[in-house]
């Protein structure tokens, strides 16, 4: 039986500035995602990204995103800016995510041929699996979604579901795959990539705060 919260928790990822991720984070959100991957757009100055994370609310964890990072520049990051949370979006093996003393999530892209079983019995001191869709040009952030039809049910890890959510899809993907949480990125961005709208924001928390009270209601 797949693990599922009554409660699903939101992450916000892509943030790039100290002004845009105290917006968001007002916004009622659990978490925000940095992303730490020069070939991204959402690329985040590490100084930065440190003024974002000492300047958070109590309670709202940040995550850092990496795509097959060295281990040095994972422990130079670790040095500059105090994370919740690794987020490991590459080809990254269990023994190296497990490494750093953090907890962490592993991304996997979802594809037909996906064992998603294999993967949670891999990372099983995972503190949960991402399942982003599939883009054979990009790591995530694409707004793109993927058959939620494939993510087994007897799954026994926390889901967090990402892979193209916005406001007007997340109670759809929330009452068909009753994730722990759902990540968002694109979808909640206007034309500027990194740049968050935070009316969407406030549409994408709405829509999630919703689409529980109902679930809830039906037990």
């Amino acid at each position: 039986m797949m693990i599922n919260n009554d409660i699903t928790g939101i992450k916000i990822c892509g943030l790039t500035s100290v002004e845009n991720a105290l917006g968001v984070a007002s916004v009622g959100v659990d978490a925000i995602g940095l992303v730490f991957y020069s070939e991204s757009p959402r690329n985040v100055d590490l100084e930065v990204a440190r003024k974002i994370v000492t300047q958070l609310p109590p309670f709202i964890s940040s995550v850092g995103l990496f795509v097959n990072p060295t281990r040095d520049q994972v422990l130079q990051t670790l040095q500059s800016v105090d994370l919740n949370l690794l987020q490991f979006h590459g080809d990254e093996e269990p023994d190296f995510c497990s490494g750093f003393r953090k907890p962490y999530i592993k991304a996997v892209r979802v594809t037909n041929d996906v064992d998603l079983i294999k993967y949670s019995n891999m990372y099983v001191d995972a503190s949960g699996l991402l399942l982003d869709a599939y883009s054979q040009g990009a790591r995530g952030g694409t707004g793109e979604t993927f058959d939620w039809d494939l993510i087994p049910s007897e799954l026994e890890v926390p889901i967090v579901l990402a892979g193209g959510l916005k406001p007007n899809n997340v109670a759809a993907a929330i009452n068909g795959v009753q994730p722990w949480a759902v990540d968002v990125s694109s979808g909640v961005e206007g034309i500027r990539k990194g740049l968050k709208e935070l009316a969407l924001v406030r549409d994408f928390v709405n829509e999630v705060k919703n689409a529980d009270a109902r679930r809830i209601t039906k037990l």
